[in-house]
């Protein structure tokens, strides 16, 4: 007695192992029964059409077809591995020269529109190119992109000491991954120290002055230089805006002599500085408390004192072409000025 096994056309599973018997017509109603199709023919390992029982032999492996056109089995299974297992076959990528080993899945299945995602959704769509080793290369930073792939296997967010959070946060958005992205611009936002508006001291200022090159710029606004001393200073051209010079101690600042061309004081507290023969030429004061301040000898020429109060303010021998003293609080007597 000869047995073979049979498959249906096209697939190498759920095999059943029959008796050969009769005719070729008797063994279609077995295969039938046994596969539970309507078997209209047999074909052999290599496609050829058994047309007579006697061309089969003992444990033969036959194909069975419903009248449609022979299938190889190793096409079939090939096809099948692609469309239902290609996200769960496992690969390496070589990151900036740090290999890490995961899974298409974990890649792909949690940010599905992320060009990460994309980059191994099919396999060699991309052309991604590989190492000696088989592994992707991807020219990124390693430590970066571990708590991008610890995130995409588990869901969580895990930094670790002295890894950057705004470094992470772009490669995060190189790659796409927008959830991430978003969470990790809200922590890196929450690292950051609270902005400090407080006025700096004078020593601080001094140490500015001294470690700052002459050709460059400075800034200094909103600094607190009460009862600051400045004689002879040359800050030209720098924002001095809304600092305070006075000292509730009753300490008066002291500018005399100094170079303030161009100086931008907009805003400052200035009750009873010493501005004696300083240059302010084309200075901006607007809106600056100058009360009771000595202007005597000052070169204010071309000078915006719009808003000033100059009140009890000492004006004697300034000079005073081309200034400005629109809206000033209160009035300027010319008992104050003698040019």
């Amino acid at each position: 007695m000869r047995r073979v096994t049979l498959f249906i056309n096209g697939t190498s599973r759920n095999g059943k192992v029959v008796a050969v018997y009769g005719t070729l017509s008797d063994l279609l109603s077995v295969a039938s029964n046994k596969l539970g199709i309507k078997a209209s023919c047999f074909y052999n390992a290599r496609g050829g059409l058994i047309d007579d029982i006697a061309l089969i032999r003992d444990d033969d492996v036959l194909y069975v077809s419903e009248g449609d056109p022979f299938v190889d089995p190793q096409t079939e299974t090939k096809v099948r591995s692609d469309s239902h297992g290609a996200h769960t076959d496992w690969l390496t990528l070589n990151i900036g020269g740090r290999l890490f080993t995961t899974t298409r899945s974990t890649l792909v299945s949690k940010e599905p529109d992320s060009m990460l995602a994309h980059m191994f959704q099919d396999k060699d769509v991309w052309g991604n190119t590989q190492d000696e080793h088989g592994a992707y290369l991807i020219d990124r930073s390693p430590d970066y992109f571990e708590p991008i792939l610890n995130y995409l296997r588990h869901g969580q967010i895990i930094i670790n000491e002295g890894i950057n959070v705004q470094g992470v946060l772009e490669e995060a958005r190189f790659f796409g991954i927008e959830q991430l992205a978003d969470q990790l611009e809200t922590a890196f936002k929450n690292s950051q120290p609270p902005e400090d508006h407080s006025p700096i001291s004078r020593k601080e200022l001094v140490r500015f002055l001294l470690v700052t090159p002459t050709k460059s710029e400075l800034r200094c606004q909103g600094a607190n230089l009460q009862g600051v001393k400045m004689l002879c200073s040359n800050a030209e051209g720098a924002s001095l805006r809304g600092c305070n010079f006075e000292d509730p101690s009753g300490l008066k600042a002291n500018l005399e002599g100094a170079n303030l061309k161009g100086v931008d004081l907009e805003g400052s507290q200035m009750t009873g500085i010493n501005l004696r023969v300083a240059t302010l030429k084309n200075a901006t004061l607007k809106n600056c408390n100058l009360r009771g301040a000595t202007l005597a000898g000052t070169d204010l020429e071309n000078c915006d004192l719009s808003g000033c109060d100059l009140q009890e303010a000492n004006l004697r021998g300034s000079n005073v072409k081309g200034a400005i003293f629109e809206e000033m609080l209160t009035p300027l007597h010319m008992s104050q000025s003698v040019r």
